[in-house]
C-alpha cells in the first residue's frame, strides 16, 4: 500500500523514508557521481522527480538515490503489510531517467548490501558492488552484481544479470542425493582489476567421480561488455587450491574456506618455539650494565 502526501511535504515525509546512508567507502566513486541528500532543498526537485517517475510501480519508500549525468540509480523497498518486520522488505533497483522519465528495473530479491567502488576494468570508473538474497527467514541463495552507467544507453545497468538473477556465489537449492561444495571470492589481479570466481564440488557419492565447475565473473577490458568465463574441468580442480587460499581478496568477500574441501589444502604453520638451552659461547661472562668485573 502507497501513501501519496502532498507536494510540500514531500520533502519531509522521504527523509523519514531513507535508509541509514550510504557506507563511506574505501574507494572512491566516479567523478560525476554522488547521493542525492533528501534533506538538502537543492536536491529535492530530484526527489520528487523520482517519485513521479516511479508513480506506477510496486514500492512504499525510496530508500536510495544516486545521481550520475542524466540518469539515477534508484533503490526501493515494498512492505506487505504496515505489520511486516524490516527484514522481510523486498528491494528493487531501478535506472530512472532524468530527461523523459523511463524507469528500468535491475534486480530484485532481499537483504541488499552495498559493497564498495569496484574496479572491473582498468582505465574506466568504478562500479557500485552489491550483494543480495533470494529470500529471508530461510536458506537464501546470494548473488552478485555492480551497477554503472551505461554511456551508450544513458542509464544505469547491472552486470551479469541472467533472467531475474545477478552471478550466483552461493546456491540453497541443492539435490539430497548430491554433497556439493561451493567457494567464491572476489579477487584483484596486479594491475588492481577485479572480478569475481566462483567454484562448485559436486560429491556424487560411489556412482560416478567427483567434480569442479568454475566460472569467471569479470568485464571484457575492450568492449566494456560482461561476461562470464566457464573454466574447464582441469582448471577448474586447479582453482581449488586457489579459492581454499585466494590471494589478493578484496574487502574479505570470500566464503566457503572453512569446507571441508579445503582441509587438505591447509598449510601447516610452523610455531617458533622460545630457545631454552643457552648458547655454546655463554660461558658466565655476562653481567648487568654498571656492573664492574673483579
Amino acid at each position: 500500500m502507497r501513501v501519496f502526501f502532498p507536494r510540500l511535504l514531500t520533502a519531509a515525509i522521504f527523509a523519514f523514508l531513507i535508509w541509514a546512508p550510504p557506507p563511506v567507502h574505501a574507494q572512491s566513486a566516479p567523478e560525476n557521481f554522488r547521493w542525492v541528500d533528501f534533506h538538502a532543498p537543492a536536491d529535492q526537485d530530484v526527489v520528487i522527480w523520482i517519485t513521479r517517475a516511479l508513480t506506477v510501480e510496486k514500492w512504499t519508500a525510496i530508500r536510495e538515490i544516486g545521481v550520475e549525468y542524466d540518469a539515477a540509480l534508484v533503490i526501493t523497498s515494498f512492505r506487505a503489510s504496515p505489520q511486516s518486520a524490516p527484514k522481510s522488505d523486498l528491494f528493487n533497483v531501478w535506472s530512472v531517467s532524468l530527461t523523459n522519465h523511463a524507469v528500468t528495473p535491475l534486480v530484485k530479491g532481499m537483504s541488499l548490501r552495498l559493497l564498495d567502488w569496484m574496479l572491473l576494468s582498468e582505465g574506466r570508473p568504478r562500479e557500485l558492488g552489491a550483494l543480495y538474497d533470494s529470500c529471508v527467514e530461510c536458506d537464501p541463495s546470494t548473488f552478485f552484481t555492480t551497477f554503472h552507467y551505461d554511456l551508450q544507453q544513458h542509464a544505469f545497468a547491472a552486470r551479469w544479470i541472467r533472467g531475474d538473477q545477478a552471478a550466483p556465489v552461493w546456491t540453497a537449492n541443492t539435490s539430497p542425493q548430491i554433497e556439493m561444495t561451493q567457494l567464491w571470492a572476489m579477487r584483484a589481479e596486479g594491475n588492481g582489476r577485479e572480478y569475481l570466481a566462483t567454484l562448485r564440488h559436486f560429491d556424487y557419492g560411489p556412482s560416478r567421480p567427483e567434480e569442479n565447475f568454475a566460472y569467471i565473473y569479470d568485464v571484457d577490458p575492450f568492449t566494456d561488455a560482461d561476461r562470464i568465463q566457464v573454466r574447464s574441468a582441469k582448471q577448474a580442480d586447479a582453482m581449488v587450491p586457489e579459492l581454499c587460499h585466494p590471494q589478493n581478496v578484496v574487502d574479505s568477500l570470500e566464503r566457503g574456506q572453512n569446507s571441508d574441501l579445503c582441509q587438505p589444502h591447509v598449510k601447516s604453520r610452523s610455531e617458533r618455539r622460545p630457545t631454552t638451552t643457552p648458547p655454546a659461547n655463554n660461558r658466565g661472562q655476562s653481567s648487568p650494565p654498571g656492573v664492574k668485573h673483579n
